[in-house]
């Protein structure tokens, strides 16, 4: 038997991500019955999506980072999206190299993800080159969300802003309601569609029915995150019915 401890860094109000990423891997126990998984947490102090309120918790996460590392995780997830991306581009990989310094300082050479990271290398891993999406943030926040991933070379054809501040309704959000949000992206020119661009929006028991039905790769943070846990840990990026990239085929 192999037991994986999975350690997450995560807003102090976000719910999803130690819903939604349990949900993937634990899915995967009949599948492969030698693999077992622990999950972890540390928390940062943020209760509304905002812009002021994300850059002050990011600066807790090198705290989290060290307190998680005492539980000497396989692998740690910064699980905050757009805390990382209102920072400016290419962030995450200054958040990553920090963090795993810190755990490194520890005597615990954990490695360090972040779901900002996961979700540009899981578009790069599809080879999308243009993508829709779907987000709960005011407008303003969904712009700095849109340049991020523009900067990285993904060119974002539309977006849907559900204008959610308070991160715990976020959190309440029926997640099949964004089957509803993806009929009416402009998908025209799309070549998929991260249908939440945030850890928090829950959106896993509809990723697989919206691919279904618009035909083409559909994914999420919390997707993307659980494809790099899983790529870091060594073991194959295959969930059941949760979209394209984690079909196995990657």
């Amino acid at each position: 038997m192999k037991n994986f401890r999975i350690g997450q860094i995560v807003p102090s109000s976000n719910t999803t991500m130690e819903t939604e990423i349990p949900a993937m891997l634990t899915s995967r126990y009949a599948q492969f019955p030698e693999e077992r998984f622990s999950f972890h947490s540390a928390r940062m102090r943020m209760k509304n999506v905002s812009h002021d309120e994300l850059k002050k918790m990011d600066a807790d996460s090198d705290r989290c980072a060290l307190e998680l590392s005492d539980a000497r995780c396989d692998v740690m997830a910064y699980a905050c999206l757009v805390a990382i991306m209102c920072q400016g581009p290419g962030y995450h990989k200054v958040s990553q190299a920090r963090l795993s310094e810190v755990v490194q300082s520890n005597q615990a050479p954990t490695p360090v993800l972040s779901s900002a990271g996961a979700l540009i290398d899981s578009i790069n891993v599809l080879g999308l080159k243009k993508v829709a999406i779907v987000t709960p943030y005011m407008k303003p926040l969904t712009q700095q969300v849109i340049d991020y991933i523009e900067a990285a070379g993904i060119e974002v054809t539309d977006s849907i802003s559900l204008e959610v501040s308070d991160n715990l309704a976020v959190g309440r959000l029926d997640p099949m309601n964004l089957i509803a949000h993806a009929d009416r992206l402009n998908i025209g020119s799309a070549d998929g569609v991260v249908l939440s661009a945030c850890v928090q929006m829950p959106s896993l028991p509809a990723i697989q029915i919206v691919q279904d039905r618009l035909a083409m790769p559909v994914l999420s943070a919390s997707v993307s995150t659980v494809y790099q846990i899983l790529k870091t840990l060594g073991l194959k990026a295959q969930v059941p019915n949760a979209g394209y990239l984690l079909s196995g085929a990657f």
